[in-house]
């Protein structure tokens, strides 16, 4: 008999730089998946939303900032045990809005240099080793 297959969500992420080209990262209640790990904001793309909807509509919700979303940086796919993921990453600039720790413990705008400093999830390793290759 086989498994049936776990469940697939579709996440939008924001890789956010500010004029100063720096990037926000965020760090994750304690509670939870991944507690305590720093991250790149974004969500679980909702029915009939585009990856840039989604985008947007998370980093206000999550951080109360506005963010224009721009070319799309990377898709990565993930397995965890009890359900897979896609990554939409996308490079976003920040419109307006100061940063807030809405359902976050923790904000940070960082350079590429400082961000092997911060512990992240494995799926956003390939996000960072992506920003390093391109980076000019």
């Amino acid at each position: 008999m086989s498994l049936p297959p776990l469940p697939h969500k579709f996440i939008g992420v924001a890789v956010i730089w500010n004029e100063q080209g720096k990037i926000l990262i965020d760090k994750r209640r304690q509670h939870g998946l991944h507690g305590g790990f720093w991250e790149f904001p974004g969500g679980k793309i909702e029915g009939g939303e585009t990856i840039e909807d989604c985008i947007k509509r998370e980093i206000m919700e999550e951080l109360g900032m506005i963010v224009e979303v721009g070319d799309r940086l990377i898709a990565i796919n993930h397995d965890y045990s009890k359900f897979t993921i896609t990554l939409n990453v996308h490079h976003c600039r920040h419109v307006s809005g100061e940063p807030q720790t809405i359902e976050c413990d923790e904000i940070r705008w960082v350079t590429l240099d400082e961000i092997d400093q911060f512990t992240f999830p494995e799926a956003n390793e390939q996000i960072i080793a992506a920003l390093l290759e391109n980076r000019s």
